[in-house]
């Protein structure tokens, strides 16, 4: 039974493409690496190298007779639009009038989903003004882009007007300090930067539920351990080779369905009710062996009870593989900026950030065993220890239960109840095998039949239908069309991509989208728009793949007759959020 488990294990990652890669025959590699200063150049030469704004688009004013003139100098394979362009008095003395534009060139935008008007190389823009002061400050906001695709945020600029000496000066406003929720600025950023953000989002894994009672005994395993440091550190070089080859093949598959053309993000073995279901049971199995009702993983969450065996470092492997799996519903909300460059950049400079977001999770155990002084640190063993692994399992179990929850938003109550019944039958061939004298074939043929009929029940209700919840929605539902329209006709929207097996969009919601959300979307006239990512959706991957988002949440609030969306943080409180509102207006 123990080995029929770690075969499980080790199948989990190709279960993840059983549902959306059919197709696929077979996942060629994307290359190999060579020695540390050739893979340096590659990474060097893949990353595209885009312009600051301030070089993209460069701009000049000067002073007319009540009006004020703007030349432009954009850089080759960069262009601005007309729509982003937008001059704003400071002061109420002060009067801007409509901007006369030179002839652009129409293009047609995947946004916009229209013809736009596009300047590229030089434009001049003239807006009339008039002002009742010799000294006034106007707001200049642009947008442009790259040939290469990336659109850089609304770039605002401030103009300090002295008609008398007949000056004008430019200046930037202060950049705020760059965020996790910055992902406009992310495709500029160093490799470097992306790669700590990566491996920081993977050490935050081991503190989420569904990860931390598998590192907990692991790392308690020490305490009952008596081997060499050399010993030990091997088990920690397996367990990293488990922790970062579960990434890098999960990312494998990921990128060559994108490739391939499938529009999937981070988290699209979430969207097959199949892979949620395997999880569920996975974690039950889990729960129960924590609680001590049965043995079932514990060559996994040993170091191994003979250090120079295969076994004993198999199953430190195998642990990392688990690890790796059970983190798939808990990633990190800090893990989405590395995630989403990680997409838009060559396959082998996104394979890299994956493994250093396994390297980050492997970071504690790996210190473990590579700083012995650490490990004298651990507490002696006792029955404290029997505690907490037990304590550890009700984690498990609610984990269990909100997937529970997920696969019926997926399905129907009636493929949730075939799961519980499918447990239960489970639960029932675990209690007759611990029956079970050591040599009994009878017993062990009807642990094989239950546990085998529980599945079967759980499979014949797969194709189960959604059932329809009459419950008016306070929301529009999402789509590409609907937000032009609302758009084009000037008004305020807000967008909120989420998904059922997102916790952060959940979170989200109960805390912050109450009724005074709701009130402050009444207040300033503001449509809103909820994307669901739950299932498998194409438009909505498209939406975050133009903000450059690997996965849920995303939070746009789009101004009136503005050119593009503002990002709210993904984690939000009421009061951000209603401020955020308010400030469309």
């Amino acid at each position: 039974m123990k080995q029929l488990l770690k075969v499980l294990l080790l199948m989990t990652f190709f279960l993840v493409s059983s549902t959306q890669a059919s197709s696929l025959s077979a996942v060629s590699a994307a290359g190999s690496f060579s020695p540390i200063t050739k893979v340096s150049t590659e990474l060097q030469n893949s990353v595209p190298a885009f312009l600051p704004v301030q070089q993209a688009f460069q701009v000049e004013a000067f002073l007319d007779v009540q009006a004020l003139r703007l030349n432009w100098a954009i850089a080759d394979d960069y262009y601005l639009y007309r729509k982003g362009f937008k001059l704003s008095s400071l002061s109420s003395s002060t009067q801007v009038g409509t901007p006369i534009f030179s002839d652009g060139i129409l293009k047609w935008d995947e946004y916009f989903e229209a013809e736009v008007v596009v300047y590229y190389d030089k434009t001049s823009f003239e807006v009339p003004f008039s002002s009742q002061e010799t000294q006034f400050q106007l707001q200049l906001e642009s947008q442009g882009c790259a040939n290469a695709g990336l659109c850089y945020p609304p770039r605002k600029q401030i103009l300090t007007i002295d008609l008398t000496a007949g000056t004008i000066a430019i200046t930037e406003p202060t950049v705020k300090t760059l965020t996790a929720n910055s992902v406009d600025n992310i495709a500029t950023m160093p490799i470097g930067l992306i790669l700590l953000f990566a491996m920081i989002g993977g050490l935050i894994l081991n503190l989420m539920p569904c990860v931390f009672p598998v590192l907990s005994i692991k790392v308690l395993s020490f305490t009952q351990q008596h081997q060499t440091i050399t010993e030990r550190q091997r088990h920690g070089v397996a367990y990293t080779a488990g922790v970062v080859s579960s990434f890098v093949a999960i990312a494998a598959i990921m990128l060559s369905l994108r490739a391939g053309g499938e529009a999937i993000g981070w988290g699209f073995q979430l969207q097959s009710p199949g892979f949620v279901l395997f999880l569920v049971y996975l974690f039950i199995l889990l729960g129960l062996s924590l609680s001590g009702y049965v043995q079932l993983f514990s060559g996994l969450m040993s170091v191994g009870q003979s250090s120079n065996t295969h076994n004993g470092l198999g199953s430190s492997f195998m642990t990392g593989v688990l690890a790796t799996t059970v983190a798939s519903p808990c990633t990190a909300p800090f893990m989405g900026p590395a995630l989403g460059f990680a997409i838009s950049q060559t396959s082998l400079v996104a394979l890299l950030v994956f493994v250093f977001l396994g390297l980050g999770m492997a970071l504690p155990f790996v210190a473990l065993t590579l700083i012995p002084s650490l490990a004298q640190k651990l507490p002696k063993p006792g029955q404290w220890m029997d505690n907490l692994k037990q304590f550890l399992a009700f984690p498990m179990y609610l984990t269990a239960i909100w997937l529970l929850w997920v696969v019926g938003r997926q399905t129907s109550v009636e493929v949730v109840i075939a799961i519980c019944v499918g447990l239960v039958l489970m639960i029932m061939a675990i209690w007759l095998w611990q029956l079970a004298t050591k040599n009994s074939p009878s017993t062990f043929n009807t642990l094989i039949k239950l546990f085998a009929i529980g599945l079967f029940i759980s499979a014949i209700a797969y194709p189960s239908t959604k059932l329809e919840n009459n419950d008016q929605p306070r929301w529009q539902d999402y789509s590409p069309q609907r937000l032009s329209e609302l758009r084009q006709s000037g008004q305020a929207v807000f967008v909120n991509l989420t998904a059922d097996w997102c916790i952060t969009c959940i979170v989200n919601e109960r805390i912050a989208m109450g009724e005074g959300f709701y009130q402050a979307l009444e207040d300033n006239n503001i449509s809103y728009l909820k994307g669901d990512w739950t299932h498998k959706d194409p438009e909505i991957t498209a939406l975050l793949n133009q903000y450059n988002r690997n996965g849920v949440p995303l939070y746009l609030l789009f101004a009136k007759e503005s050119v593009s969306a503002k990002i709210l943080p993904q984690l939000l409180t009421k009061g951000i959020l209603i401020e955020a509102l308010e400030s469309v207006n």
